[in-house]
């Protein structure tokens, strides 16, 4: 933490003018670093959504159940299940899922990151055996990790890509 936080104040101190300490040269300098900062929280946020899909597609059952917070109030909702609740309940799915010599191969396209303080969202397009489905990853930062919460899946009617419209954030 201490090595990241010395390479975002470096990066910071890009925005400071040279002999200038006006208001609003701390204005810039302080849009700067928070700037900084939320990208770098989308950054790492990204990163543990990307080790999520990694860990499913090793089929690496103990990295997968490590990403997801260690307690009771997680939960899931698989493609055209119920929504299971609780971490035993949850993890229990994931090994299943892992263990079924038939398990789809899922890749994660076109991911988009929300960061909302401590919590934050992944807004995804799940590519598995050629259907496509929407997924929304919910992580917590539990002391400073991002946490996958919550995991949710299902069908889309038409595959569309949120870069068609440059103006919009969404996947549809």
């Amino acid at each position: 933490m201490q090595g990241r936080c010395k390479r975002v104040l470096q990066e910071a101190c890009k925005f400071l003018p040279a002999n200038d300490v006006s208001f609003q040269t701390s204005l810039d300098f302080a849009s700067g670093l928070a700037h900084l900062i939320m990208m770098s929280d989308e950054s790492d946020l990204l990163a543990a959504n990307a080790a999520f899909y990694a860990a499913f597609a090793a089929g690496d059952f103990a990295a997968l159940a490590a990403l997801w917070a260690d307690r009771d109030g997680i939960s899931c909702i698989h493609p055209g299940w119920s929504p299971i609740i609780g971490r035993g309940a949850v993890i229990g799915t994931w090994r299943d899922i892992i263990n079924n010599p038939g398990r789809p191969q899922i890749v994660c396209a076109d991911p988009y990151a929300i960061v909302d303080g401590d919590h934050g969202h992944v807004l995804c397009i799940e590519l598995v055996d050629g259907a496509a489905l929407a997924a929304a990853n919910h992580f917590a930062r539990i002391g400073g990790v991002w946490r996958m919460v919550h995991h949710q899946s299902g069908a889309i009617a038409q595959l569309t890509s949120a870069h068609d419209d440059p103006d919009s954030h969404r996947l549809h």
